[in-house]
């Protein structure tokens, strides 16, 4: 059994982690580029995955460079779902939730959704993202199913 102190580390551990993406999402909707890189690890990563191939970039050079190309014409406003959080050893977590995009640029018109998958390092006191993966979900099909009244 675990001892208070283990449990109180583990829940303030559970909710830094969980801190992290609405901090990201507030950094996104704030255009606080300094902001949303340090959010990252000084070697952290964004992948985005397509259809047909993945992209991704590394550290914070590569980060700020992706982010304000991203974050210009559309101005996305994303909003995150249903975090789960895995923690892996000391200093090590993973997670997924999911997320909505939409443009402010375009009258907060819908542009996606999909889902992050993380892992989280912690340096010193702070939770990171080592790694975010974003996986996009495309438009749902609409149903040729007929259903009766």
């Amino acid at each position: 059994m675990k001892s208070n102190d283990e449990l109180l580390a583990e829940l303030s551990d559970r909710e830094a982690i969980r801190e992290l993406p609405v901090r990201y999402c507030d950094c996104v909707w704030r255009g606080d580029l300094s902001g949303l890189i340090a959010l990252f690890s000084d070697d952290g990563t964004f992948t985005v995955k397509g259809r047909e191939r993945s992209v991704t970039q590394k550290g914070h050079a590569e980060l700020r460079k992706m982010y304000e190309g991203a974050l210009g014409e559309l101005n996305p406003r994303p909003y995150i779902h249903n975090h789960i959080v895995d923690l892996a050893g000391p200093g090590r977590a993973t997670g997924r939730c999911y997320v909505e995009l939409r443009s402010f640029s375009r009258n907060m018109e819908w542009i996606g959704s999909g889902y992050y998958e993380d892992e989280y390092v912690k340096k010193g006191e702070q939770w990171k993202f080592a790694s975010r993966l974003f996986v996009r979900v495309g438009p749902a099909i609409e149903s040729t199913v007929t259903r009766g009244n």
